[in-house]
């Protein structure tokens, strides 16, 4: 069972899939047709962990720093794709062990300006000028024009419908950005996204 499963009901969890994969439209721009639900991807390159070295040890990361309290944040929305199939974005991406479950969300004893607290791939941005490559970077794991974490191939990259050419590191995360990723197969990409409130 995955770490998230462990701090969120499950229920949650299949929740955040399914406002991650939601339906999608048939067409490139996600809009149009019938509905396609896009299934999760089997076995744990799909359900990955939000731990990481330096989240746990409260280091530094890229300037960034694990502080307490609540700084005001504005959303991002993050979906990942391997093979046609959801890649789960955790909930506690930036979150400091030791965790636990608040309501829906996962808390800890501080937190980094770029977070998950719940698995529906909202990353909570407190840095304006952040990047894609900087929230991975906190995460700890891989993200590059040929790699999705543990997926090797071309990533193209979509950012609120549209095709973002170069570096996926270098995408900006933007006040309520839709960005798209994805690698060995094609989902059509949603445009936009709902942002819970405050964010």
């Amino acid at each position: 069972m995955s770490r998230a499963c462990r701090l969120i009901p499950c229920a949650a969890v299949i929740a955040g899939a399914v406002a991650l994969a939601g339906c999608r439209g048939g067409g490139p721009g996600g809009s149009g047709g019938r509905p396609v639900l896009t299934p999760i991807g089997r076995g744990v390159a799909f359900l990955p962990s939000p731990a990481a070295a330096s989240v746990t040890s409260r280091r530094a990361v890229r300037g960034m720093r694990c502080e307490p309290g609540a700084a005001r944040r504005y959303g991002v929305h993050l979906e990942l794709f391997a093979h046609r199939r959801v890649i789960i974005v955790p909930a506690g991406v930036g979150v400091a062990p030791p965790r636990r479950a608040e309501g829906r969300y996962v808390a800890g004893p501080c937190t980094y300006p770029l977070r998950t607290r719940e698995p529906t791939g909202v990353i909570e941005v407190a840095e304006p000028g952040r990047t894609l490559g900087d929230f991975f970077a906190v995460w700890d794991r891989p993200l590059g024009p040929r790699r999705l974490l543990g997926f090797r191939g071309t990533v193209r990259a979509w950012v609120n419908g549209r095709r973002r050419i170069g570096d996926p590191r270098t995408i900006p995360l933007q006040r309520h950005a839709e960005i798209v990723l994805e690698v060995a197969g094609y989902v059509p990409p949603h445009e936009r996204y709902g942002f819970p409130p405050p964010l």
